[in-house]
This record gives structure tokens, C-alpha cells and sequence, in this order.
């Protein structure tokens, strides 16, 4: 991740655009073959400790940017995305997770690391 924090603003489809003062912590890119789509991803870090995570999507027919906002406040993750925020306990998001990864009982120790990790991330 980078050291050096700058004011950084986000232009996207759905809501307001997104201003924050953070860093660039990874991005990716790659060719959706089946729906012909350019598809870029960007994680940002916050100097609130939030991250931002940022989808831009573009074809022949098709260009989006979409934005969220994830934070970590005591037992809560709370998802805003410039329109509309939602907030749920971090145990409900990892049971979320672990149904959508079709992890199970046996995959346990894998999602508490991952928990462990947010959590670390917003202390």
C-alpha cells in the first residue's frame, strides 16, 4: 500500500460522487469474455481507516463505475454507497460471505481469519 495519501475523488452511476483523502492498496483488471466487458477493480484505504472499493465496467453497450464505502465501527460494518448506506453485525456479513463462497462448518477457521483481517484493518 502506499504511504502517501491524496485527495482522491470518485465519479460514479449511483448516488453522489465519493471524496476522501486515502491511498491506492491494490487494483486488477480483467476481459469478462461471456458479456464482452472491460472490468477494473480499485480498493482504496481511507485516513479513517475505511476502505473504499471502487468497479469500473465498460463494453460496447455498457459503462458503469459504482462505489462503496465499507467501515467497521465496534461490531457493525456499515456499507454506503453515495446514495443509500446499510449496516449489519459483522457476524451476519461473515455468515453472508461464507453462504455466497459456499464455505462450511469445516471452513470456519478461513473466516475468522478474514474477520480477524477487517477488523485489524479498521483498528
Amino acid at each position: 500500500m502506499q504511504d502517501t495519501l491524496e485527495d482522491i475523488s470518485l465519479t460514479h452511476d449511483n448516488g453522489e460522487d465519493m471524496h476522501f483523502r486515502g491511498s491506492l492498496s491494490s487494483e486488477c483488471s480483467w476481459y469478462d469474455e461471456e458479456h464482452g466487458l472491460l472490468c477494473r477493480q480499485k480498493l482504496y484505504a481511507t485516513e479513517n481507516k475505511d476502505q473504499i472499493y471502487y468497479i469500473m465496467r465498460t463494453g460496447p453497450e455498457e459503462h458503469s463505475r459504482r462505489a462503496y464505502r465499507l467501515k467497521v465501527q465496534d461490531e457493525t460494518c456499515i456499507i454506503h454507497n453515495g446514495k443509500a448506506e446499510v449496516r449489519m453485525p459483522i457476524a451476519l456479513l461473515m455468515l453472508a460471505v461464507r453462504g455466497l463462497c459456499g464455505m462450511d462448518a469445516r471452513s470456519a477457521t478461513s473466516l475468522a481469519m478474514v474477520e480477524e483481517m477487517l477488523k485489524a484493518a479498521n483498528a
